[in-house]
């Protein structure tokens, strides 16, 4: 894992390895391809044979193949003559990433490229099912906003982007001083709302049950889906990214400084200090890791130090090398 420079300068390696580098990377891209695999299942498996609307640009793609239904059979007759969803998403995205590189830059949008044709190859890879897989639609939509969150936190980890409505909020943002979360969440309320007037049946066979009023109800799961996958995406993150930090007081600070640098490849900070009550200096270990990196840490200090003074507690975010990075 990379360390911040002052991290680095006791780290035993110093620079970053370029070979490990790209591991790294080609790790990420294939975290990105694979989350996307149940994105996708979601939208095919649930919100399509619902005849749903979620938000962001797969809401658009979706009603864009409810609207568009025998209008095209000889062309996609696989899709009952509608216009495809993982075909709308590339030309969407396409359009939005080009204005997105003259305007945001080029930077922005390589990797997003990357997620954007992922999501388009596993909608196109996965059939849509004609029954949903949960036949009741706003069971469906918190289930299936559920795995939405999850993607797309494993996505955002990754550093990557499905693309959509997060082109359009960097664009806004660029030009106007208005957060993106903001932006995204309007995006996700228009869409949704829109779907109520929808050139589709307002009645809907569900198995032997047929339900009226079914514009409201698509409405009401779309809202209910985007409460779903935000919960997720937001409880999901903070898991993963949660952080703690040590301060570690020891005699044997080197060999503990040199063990936590080795074995969990942290970078160690050392810190000058002296006791108040015994006015003997002492030099303080200072290490930031990730939660599920705290045990191993402990037990590397009780196995060379069993007497070490040890101080672990939470953070509510570290930022930088190694960590996530400073995006505001």
């Amino acid at each position: 894992m990379q360390q911040s420079p002052l991290q680095q300068q006791n780290h035993p390696h110093g620079d970053i390895d370029p070979r490990r580098y790209r591991i790294e990377v080609g790790l990420e891209y294939l975290g990105i391809f694979l989350a996307l695999c149940p994105f996708a299942c979601m939208v095919n498996w649930i919100f399509v044979p619902h005849s749903l609307v979620g938000g962001g640009l797969t809401g658009i793609c979706s009603a864009i193949y409810y609207v568009t239904q025998g209008m095209f059979p000889s062309l996609f007759a696989a899709y009952n003559g509608a216009i495809p969803i993982w075909l709308s998403t590339i030309v969407i995205n396409a359009i939005l990433l080009t204005i997105a590189g003259f305007t945001v830059g080029w930077s922005f949008c390589i990797r997003t490229i990357w997620g954007v044709l992922c999501v388009a190859f596993w909608y196109r890879a996965i059939p849509i099912r004609a029954e949903a897989i949960i036949a009741d639609p706003m069971l469906g939509c918190i289930i299936g906003g559920i795995a939405f969150g999850v993607s797309l936190g494993v996505v955002l980890l990754c550093n990557g982007s499905s693309g959509g409505t997060d082109i359009v909020a960097m664009i806004v943002h660029h030009f106007k001083d208005v957060s993106l979360g903001k932006v995204l969440v309007l995006c996700d309320i228009i869409i949704i709302i829109s779907a109520y007037f929808l050139p589709v049946p307002d009645t809907i066979e569900l198995g032997e049950q047929t339900v009226s009023d079914y514009k409201i109800q698509r409405v009401l799961c779309g809202l209910s889906m985007t409460i779903s996958y935000t919960a997720a995406l937001d409880w999901f993150l903070s898991r993963v990214r949660q952080s703690v930090q040590f301060f570690i007081f020891s005699r044997k600070h080197e060999e503990i400084a040199k063990a936590i640098s080795t074995n969990v490849q942290r970078g160690v900070t050392l810190l000058d200090g002296k006791g108040w009550y015994s006015s003997q200096p002492i030099t303080v270990v200072t290490v930031l890791a990730r939660k599920h990196e705290a045990n191993t840490i402990l037990h590397l200090i009780r196995s060379i130090d069993p007497d070490a003074f040890v101080s672990c507690s939470n953070v509510a975010g570290v930022f930088g090398s190694g960590f996530d990075k400073i995006k505001s």
